[in-house]
């Protein structure tokens, strides 16, 4: 069994910039960010992108500013913005959540992309570098990914990142009036180093043809590590 009698809490996030080829990933602030990531992710085009979340639908852009905010401190979650760096344009928002420094174990939530920013190079990009952020700037154990267990487009996000499947909550939450089972993914830091090649092989320009098509998938690369 290992030996943790010297371990110590760790620092919270919220306060680097994480910055990648493509993207930045900035802590959150309402008057530098917020009117851009509401046309991001709110607006009656992005319905469909709160359908599994225990907040929203966003039809008003300026409520949704607003009532970010509030979820955001009243949570204490420490939130960020996905930046493209190429056009400084917010693409969208993921939050560190259920943030128990003292066991080293921190989730990923509230991920809310534009639907530029969907299965994108960019939010392969966002993505590792908040990983890597929690595992070696922070030191953190366990970086937790949870979803709406009816969420098939989440839970195959999760296992492409390299989340591993945990099990199943159930009647986990009553969510806009109807229950939600939970599904758990984690990865830990003894699975990092294989998961963080992974993704740096992924993302190398080396691993995209002059169509911006890829030739071989995180999971295979992964998997070759």
């Amino acid at each position: 069994m290992q030996d943790l009698s010297d371990y110590a809490p760790r620092r919270l996030p919220g306060e680097a910039t994480l910055v990648g080829r493509m993207v930045r990933v900035e802590p959150y602030d309402e008057d530098r960010h917020g009117a851009g990531l509401a046309e991001a992710v709110a607006g009656p085009g992005n319905l469909t992108t709160w359908q599994y979340m225990p907040r929203g639908p966003y039809p008003d852009k300026s409520r949704f500013v607003e009532e970010f905010g509030t979820w955001v401190t009243g949570d204490n979650w420490n939130s960020y913005v996905i930046v493209d760096k190429a056009s400084d344009t917010v693409t969208g928002t993921a939050s560190y959540m259920r943030q128990r420094p003292a066991n080293g174990s921190i989730e990923i939530g509230a991920v809310a992309f534009s639907h530029t920013l969907r299965r994108s190079t960019h939010a392969t990009e966002a993505i590792f570098l908040m990983a890597s952020h929690v595992f070696e700037d922070l030191g953190y154990r366990r970086f937790e990914w949870k979803c709406h267990n009816e969420n098939a487009a989440s839970k195959r996000a999760a296992e492409r990142f390299g989340f591993l499947y945990e099990g199943i909550f159930r009647n986990d939450m009553v969510m806009k009036g109807k229950n939600r089972d939970t599904a758990w993914y984690a990865m830990t830091d003894d699975d990092w180093p294989a998961i963080k090649a992974g993704f740096v092989a992924w993302l190398s320009p080396s691993n995209f043809d002059a169509n911006g098509q890829q030739k071989a998938s995180l999971e295979a690369l992964r998997a070759s590590r």
